[in-house]
């Protein structure tokens, strides 16, 4: 979150996601993740997704990784999943399903949501990003995208 921090100069990133990895791998990487940290984001669910896992079994393990960082006494917030191009149209409603489970999970735990999905989707094209906010890939944000997730959609806890 690069974008994040350059404009507010009190937070310093370190990222700890892998390509490809599901809910139940980052959970078993989480507390050396943690370590000196302040604030936990949580974010995950696209690969469980893209693996055809359960959704409600990626929420429970969204869940257990926010109620671990605020039993370790972190600041915690929980970024829901951006929409995928290329998984589109097949993705889109597994995606809106997981993300329904993660708002009423923030609201529940009591920590703060990030909207990536909707900073990211093109309101032209319902599923998908915009094309100036997607790498040539069609899975993750170009430096646009990111840079529009920093400024628009984080927030500290």
């Amino acid at each position: 979150m690069y974008w994040a921090a350059r404009s507010d100069p009190r937070l310093a990133f370190r990222n700890c996601g892998l390509y490809g990895q599901r809910t139940d791998e980052i959970a078993m990487r989480l507390e050396s993740c943690v370590d000196g940290a302040d604030v936990l984001v949580v974010q995950g669910g696209i690969n469980d997704i893209a693996q055809r896992r359960s959704v409600t079994t990626a929420a429970a393990n969204l869940r257990a990784m926010v109620r671990r960082g605020k039993e370790l006494g972190l600041k915690v917030a929980l970024a829901d999943v951006l929409p995928w191009n290329n998984g589109w149209p097949d993705a889109e409603s597994p995606i809106r399903e997981l993300n329904e489970l993660i708002v009423d999970l923030a609201r529940e735990e009591g920590v703060a949501l990030l909207p990536f999905h909707d900073t990211l989707e093109d309101p032209d094209r319902p599923g998908r990003m915009r094309d100036e906010w997607t790498h040539a890939d069609g899975d993750h944000p170009s430096v646009a995208g990111y840079r529009r997730l920093g400024e628009v959609a984080f927030r500290l806890p």
